[in-house]
């Protein structure tokens, strides 16, 4: 009986664990979403001043041609950051944990089956 409740107090207090986990990983999507509209903002009107510095300097046609390779360049820059990034040191040994893991695993079942089959083949032979 004492074992039941504790398994019911345990599977509370882990749904609510998991309630304030989501709560919280909401108002961070949330809050993430928000700044990221602003960043936006902050950029596009970053762009709508150095246009008009710019056309202050030079024609419409070489302001716009400059905005387009910078754009072009950044944007290349960062997909190839993007695509160039692998694994980190963290999942390298995770995996490798888990393969070592999953090996001893296989070998632990490997060896029972073999003591089986051997208690078995030593059953039979003294009968």
């Amino acid at each position: 009986m004492r074992v039941l409740r504790l398994l019911e107090t345990a599977a509370e207090a882990e749904a609510l664990r998991l309630s304030q986990r989501a709560r919280r990983t909401a108002r961070s999507t949330l809050l993430g979403a928000i700044a990221l509209v602003l960043l936006t903002g902050a950029i596009g009107f970053g762009h709508v001043a150095a246009w008009c510095w710019l056309l202050d300097h030079l024609t419409a046609l070489q302001t716009a041609l400059i905005f387009t390779g910078v754009d072009l360049l950044l944007a290349v820059i960062l997909l190839l950051v993007a695509f160039r990034s692998g694994p980190g040191t963290l999942e390298r040994e995770a995996l490798a944990l888990r393969r070592q893991a999953l090996a001893e695993a296989r070998e632990s079942v490997a060896f029972s089956t073999l003591v089986v089959r051997l208690l078995k083949e030593l059953l039979t032979r003294h009968d």
